[in-house]
């Protein structure tokens, strides 16, 4: 496997005190300004989370370097008795307006705890900002709003984690990834299902889109197409030793048959959080793809090591996506990926924020397609 050399690479969060978990990257084009979020915690373990913490990154094109400030704690973006889970944000480019969903649960209850008494007790909240995230807005509960009766039917929830999506439709939906655990009988376990949270009218109100299918866990997703044939692609993880992946043609509100992804395996027993993002082609002409897929994940098939980078040119394709490249060898697992426009060398940029060493650390890295898949840019 090809190594990626890179423009930066820089740790974000280091555990100490805390630890730090469940990365989520947003990039911001207009602000050239990077905002990194994770879970602080008071150990690694889930039930030790306690707030959703934020460092922002100034981006210099001139030196190709993110300047990182100091961490700040999203105050805003908590329950009473709760703890903060899985930051997503999504910056709506129509009103300018950030979002940062989250998941807020009691206390130190266990998803394994909610999964055995089958009573569900996460709450799904958001907090807003109208200034790049310096301030926020009062945390909003949209458990009711959002999931309804539902909520009755599912064991527990979750939402993302990572970066969410507004899609090029005339209303400029809003995407929210989620999963859920179904209570599908007295008698069986749980069983997750991804799907979409979905707001026509910039966040004012939300539905819930149809489930993909069993054995789908954190997702994430991206726009592909064009036109009559533009498509929501979405990526999940699932125990089944490969992502799972599945397409809407309607903006997220159902889901085509999901197909396993046999090319981007999935470490035992229950896999690992992984991210996927759009991007314009880089090549012209009347055969080209729109848009292609990068996607990162650990690539070993047994352990959750050796952070890949993958390209898939012809979406939504299994087949079509490419063999690794290496971006951060050693120990990783959860990452999230953003498009950051052309790099210096004019092909397109991305910056990926993921887990490494042991979950000791949060690290930043920056890379250009070129550098990741230089044969795609020789000579045809």
């Amino acid at each position: 496997m090809a190594s990626c050399p890179v423009l930066q690479r820089a740790p974000v969060f280091q555990s100490a005190a805390h630890a730090y978990r469940i990365p989520a990257l947003l990039y911001l084009p207009g602000r050239k300004t990077l905002l990194a979020f994770a879970e602080k915690r008071l150990s690694k373990k889930d039930e030790h989370a306690e707030v959703i913490v934020l460092r922002r990154g100034d981006h210099d094109a001139s030196t190709q370097q993110v300047q990182w400030h100091a961490q700040e704690v999203v105050a805003a973006a908590q329950l009473e008795g709760h703890r903060s889970m899985n930051p997503s944000p999504l910056y709506d480019e129509v009103t300018g307006t950030l979002f940062l969903f989250f998941i807020a649960v009691p206390g130190q209850v266990s998803e394994h705890h909610q999964l055995h008494t089958k009573v569900n007790v996460t709450r799904l909240c958001q907090v807003t900002s109208t200034d790049f995230g310096r301030s926020w807005s009062p945390a909003r509960d949209l458990t009711g709003l959002a999931i309804g009766s539902a909520y009755r039917e599912w064991a527990t929830f979750a939402v993302g984690p990572g970066h969410c999506l507004q899609l090029h439709n005339k209303e400029g939906s809003l995407l929210v990834p989620a999963y859920a655990y179904r209570i599908l009988g007295p008698l069986q376990r749980p069983s997750p299902f991804a799907f979409c949270l979905i707001s026509h009218d910039h966040g004012r109100t939300w539905g819930r889109g149809g489930f993909v299918g069993p054995d789908t866990l954190e997702c994430q997703v991206a726009e592909v197409g064009h036109g009559s044939q533009r498509l929501v692609h979405l990526n999940a993880r699932s125990s089944l030793g490969a992502r799972v992946q599945a397409q809407s043609s309607n903006d997220g509100l159902t889901f085509q048959k999901p197909q396993p992804v046999q090319k981007l395996v999935e470490p035992p027993p229950s896999g690992c959080h992984g991210s996927v993002v759009s991007f314009p082609s880089p090549r012209s002409g009347p055969r080209a793809s729109d848009k292609w897929l990068l996607y990162t994940h650990p690539t070993h098939p047994q352990l959750r090591t050796d952070l890949g980078v993958y390209l898939n040119k012809q979406p939504p394709a299994p087949e079509a996506w490419s063999e690794p490249t290496l971006l951060a060898p050693g120990s990783c697992a959860y990452s999230d990926l953003q498009g950051m426009g052309l790099g210096p060398d004019g092909s397109p940029q991305f910056a990926c924020l993921y887990e490494s060493g042991n979950y000791d650390e949060v690290v930043f890295v920056m890379f250009t397609l070129k550098q990741a898949f230089p044969a795609e840019f020789l000579p045809q």
